[in-house]
Order: structure tokens, then sequence, then C-alpha cells
């Protein structure tokens, strides 16, 4: 602490010795060694991409579709300056590039040995190529253990020696085991293993597709393409019938749609379709020969005259012969060839006249050459529609369905009637374009559907309909009767009711008329009649209802209606 003390104290003294500008020299330097640290740290702080192509990418259009593609992977993806494609790390780096390779993304003109440069410091030419060649080989194992399909991954490459000649060179071989990840069709799918074989024809110089052979942990080779082929025709195959179906449940749902809108849904249950189509692809040239119109046809005439021919004479030769023998024909001097041309020669020595008369004509016709490829098209159709008829309860007059002795309900059927039919026949015909010239057929029939587990219901359904309407009719005529006696004990009840009151009401009056005769009585012999408590009380409530009733009688009207409602 003492050092660090003086330390401080040489400091400050040197602090005060120094001019101003001194200090404001020291502190420009202070401040440029943090400015220095600070940007040294930043510039190390910031994570280091690394090059998907290591050549800048000019086509902003080519650029753009790589970008997306490695958006589309979840990975983010910077541009430089200078046009370099860069992700984070080497890992990200080498997975993009075989995808990249795998979908024929690398742009033209891009070196593929770019992506696989590695400095290397070498003594001699075969070290150094030993070197290239085992990192060459490790790159492209790296690339494919990079395939998220890809567990793990061996590659050996070949090189051979270089010959003299290049009929005795013999070619660069490659052999790769992959093993799959669990769940992944990598082993099955032909364009992944295509990916990893044009990956392989890429990286290595001279590697062709029949020198390399890709095989899983077992040992099944999987790019003998060649061998595929019969695969590949039962895919073909899968694919063509997969159209046909889809082609005859298109028409099936149309037609049963059609036809049961028209019969009900429960009338037309069975409708068959059968289409027979030829796949092959085909090339057609033909050749149409038609006449000329000579004179068009007039515009606004109401019937055709235009004039046609079959074709018109454009040059014509005529040439005549006439030849008369004389019967002797010189040929000059002996030894000397004659003149005589050699269609003469056989007229020699012959007598005789003969006229030959000889027209060639040139024509020109009107021709058309069109030549057309045929797709997939349609060589018949077969069709078959079931359509049931109406089945009826017979009834009696009482519009009450007849049992039958089982016990059943019977039942009436109606057949479709023949015009119908064909009606129906036509309808499915323009639905699926019917074509005779190609045999096509269409058969619409009247077959009574078997309904013996329905009309078993529905009578089961008839019978408890029926057993609930006697149920019903039993429970409301005993409600009727409860009801009955009911109301029969509550008048009864109420009459006796009545009479109770109307006794107690002719009591209370021969008793009141008793008392008020006895207390008239009293008051005339002049005796002093002591009356009760409860007595006074009643004769005051009667005489207050007496002076409600004088002063407002309406109200107790309608009081007096209320009882006997009530009662």
């Amino acid at each position: 602490m003492d050092w660090l003390r003086k330390l401080f104290t040489q400091i400050q003294g040197l602090w005060t010795k120094w001019s101003l500008v001194q200090r404001i020299i020291l502190g420009v330097i202070v401040l440029a060694v943090i400015g220095g640290f600070v940007a040294l740290f930043s510039i190390s702080s910031v994570p280091t991409m690394v090059p998907v192509i290591d050549v800048a990418i000019q086509d902003e259009l080519v650029r753009d579709r790589i970008i997306t593609r490695i958006n589309e992977e979840g990975i983010r993806a910077e541009v430089s300056a200078a046009g370099v494609i860069q992700v984070a790390d080497e890992a990200t780096a080498r997975r993009l590039r075989s995808l990249l390779i795998r979908e024929d993304l690398i742009p033209m003109g891009t070196d593929p040995w770019a992506i696989f440069d590695q400095d290397r410091w070498t003594i001699t030419d075969f070290e150094r190529n030993i070197n290239f060649r085992r990192a060459q080989t490790r790159m492209v194992t790296d690339h494919i253990k990079a395939l998220d399909e890809v567990d793990d991954a061996n590659v050996t490459v070949v090189y051979p020696e270089r010959a003299l000649f290049r009929s005795e060179q013999n070619p660069t071989t490659a052999s790769v085991i992959v093993t799959p990840r669990p769940g992944s069709d990598i082993i099955s799918n032909r364009k992944k293993i295509e990916g990893i074989q044009k990956l392989l024809r890429f990286a290595i110089e001279g590697l062709s597709d029949e020198n390399i052979v890709i095989t899983d942990q077992a040992g099944n080779v999987l790019n003998d393409f060649e061998n595929m082929a019969a695969i590949d025709w039962l895919n073909v195959v899968e694919r063509e019938n997969k159209l046909i179906q889809t082609l005859e449940t298109k028409y099936r749902a149309l037609v049963l749609g059609a036809l049961q809108k028209t019969f009900g849904d429960d009338r037309v249950r069975d409708l068959n379709i059968k289409i027979a189509m030829d796949m092959s692809r085909r090339s057609i040239e033909r050749e149409e020969y038609s006449p000329i119109t000579k004179k068009p046809r007039t515009p606004g005439s109401p019937y055709d005259d235009s004039e046609l021919v079959d074709s018109f004479t454009i040059s014509e030769n005529i040439s005549d012969t006439t030849w008369e023998g004389t019967g002797f024909n010189p040929e000059g001097p002996a030894g000397v060839e004659g003149q005589t041309p050699p269609a003469f020669k056989d007229m020699s020595n012959l007598f005789g006249k003969m006229t030959q008369q000889t027209r060639t004509h040139n024509e020109v016709v009107n021709s058309e050459k069109s030549q057309e490829e045929r797709s997939p098209q349609i060589d018949r159709i077969s069709v078959s529609v079931n359509i049931d008829g109406q089945w009826k309860w017979k009834r009696d007059e009482k519009k009450n369905p007849l049992i039958a002795d089982d016990g059943s309900i019977e039942r009436d059927y109606t057949p479709v009637p023949p015009e119908q039919l064909r009606s129906a026949q036509l309808l499915v015909q323009d639905a699926v374009g019917y074509n005779a010239a190609r045999g096509d057929s269409v058969t619409v029939q009247n077959i009574p559907f078997d309904r013996t587990a329905q009309f078993k219901e529905e009578d089961e359904a008839y019978f408890r309909q029926k057993q609930f309407q006697t149920t019903l009719v039993i429970f409301l005529i005993g409600v009727v009767i409860l009801l009955l006696s009911f109301i029969i004990f509550r008048a009864i009840s109420k009459e006796l009711e009545r009479r109770r009151r109307q006794a107690e009401d002719e009591r209370a009056r021969r008793e009141q008329a008793i008392r008020e005769s006895a207390i008239a009585q009293a008051e005339e012999e002049g005796v002093d009649v002591s009356i009760s408590v409860e007595e006074r009380a009643r004769l005051e409530l009667q005489e207050n209802v007496a002076n409600m009733a004088r002063e407002h009688p309406e109200d107790v009207a309608q009081l007096i209606r209320t009882w006997l409602l009530e009662e």
C-alpha cells in the first residue's frame, strides 16, 4: 500500500507541475486508448458469419430464390455488401450447401469446388494430394451428415492412378453407407437419394452416376435406379388407377345426386360405374384434303350458293407424236453404228402409221397438315343403376292399415314405369358423356330392394305407436274420471258447507232475535240490563257494517259477489 500511495503522490506532483497544454494532451491520449479498447471489444463481440457459397451471387433473382429457400428452413441468413450469402456457423452452412445442391439452386457458373476450399501446408505433392483427398472425403461426409434425414454416413472415395492413355484410365468410384434417422423416409424417397448422388458428383472430380453406390446400414443398394424400373412402373400404374378412381367417384356422385333428387335417397342406392382409360401418350400427324371455295356464300342468302371445286389446274402440257414407218431404216455404212434413236430401233423394218398424244395436268388442291398429341383419354364407360319402386300400406275403409295373418302390415308394390326408366337412362347418359361409338354402356333397371328389416322396424314402430295411443287414451279417461270425481266431491262439499253456514246463520239470527226481544222487554219493564264486552263489540260491528252499506253500497255489493264466487 505504501508504493501505491507513493505512486499517487508522484502523479499528483507531476499533475501540478504540468501546464494546461500537457494536461490536454494526456486527456486526449487516455480518451483515445479507452476508445480503442471499446472498438476492439465491440468488433470481437460481433458473431463471425460463415459463407454458404464463397463466391458472390450478382443475380438478384437467383439470390432471392436462395434466400427464400433458406428462410423456409427457419435459418437466418445475411447478404454481405459484395453479395455473399452468410449464416451463423459452419454446420448450418454445410447443411444448406447440401440442400442447395440437391435442389439445383447453385447458380450456373459457380465453381462447386469453392465450397470445399481448405488451406493446407504440405511438404510434397504426394502428401498434398493425400491431404486434399482426405479433406475432400471428410467434407463430403460432413455434408451428408448435415442432412436432417441422415443420422450417420460413411463415405469412401477411390482415386485411381493417372494412366498415360485415356482408354486405360480407371474411373473414380465412391461408396456411401447411409444410416437414416428414426422415422425418416430417405431410404424409399428417390428424390433424396438422387440429391446425395448429385452432391457426390459435384464434389468429386471425374465421378459419374454409374460409379456411385449408396447403401443403407443393412447393405441394401438405394441408388439402383435402373433395376427400379418395375417399381416405377408400379407407381405409375398406382397413380393411373388413382386417377381412374377419382373420375369414377366424381361421375358416381354426379349421377347419384341427380337421381336421388328425382326419385329420393331411399329408392336409388346402387350405382356402379366403371371407366376404362387409355393412359398412353400418342402423337398423331394427319394431312387432310378439302375442296377449294371458288365462290363464297352470298351474305344474307337464304340458301348456300357457294361453289366448290376439287382442284384448280395451274399448268398443262400437251405433246403429240406421229410416226409413219417406211419398212426400211438405213443404218449407214457397214461397221458404223447408226444414229437411230433407241425408241425407233424397235420399229425398224416395220411398216405402218401411229399417232400418240400426251397430256400432263398440274392440279392444286386444298390441303391442311396438323399434328396433335393425345393425352390419356376415356376408352369406355359402363354404368349400372337400380331404382326401386314404391311401397304403400293397404288400408281399409277407415284408413287403418290392414294386418296380415302373421301380424305384419300388408303392403302394395308399384314398379317404376318404363317411361321413367328410359328418361332416367337418358339422364345418366348425358351426365357421363355417353358415346356409343366407343362402346359405352348405361343400364337402368327396376329391381325391388330387400326391405325386410325396414318393414319390420316400421311395423314395430306402428304397433308401438298404437300401444302408446291406447295407453294414452286410457290414461286420459282415468284423468277425466278423477277430475269429475274431484269436481263432484268439491260440489258436494261446498253444498254441505253452505247448508252448515245457513244453519249457523239461522241459529245466530234466532239467538239475536231472542236477545233483542229480551233487551227490549227489559227496557220496557225498566230493568237495568248489563251487556257484556263481546256483545257490545258485536253490536258496534253490526252498526258499522250497516252504516258502510248505506254509505258505499257498490263496494259492499262487490264484496258479496266475491264471496259468492269463492263459494
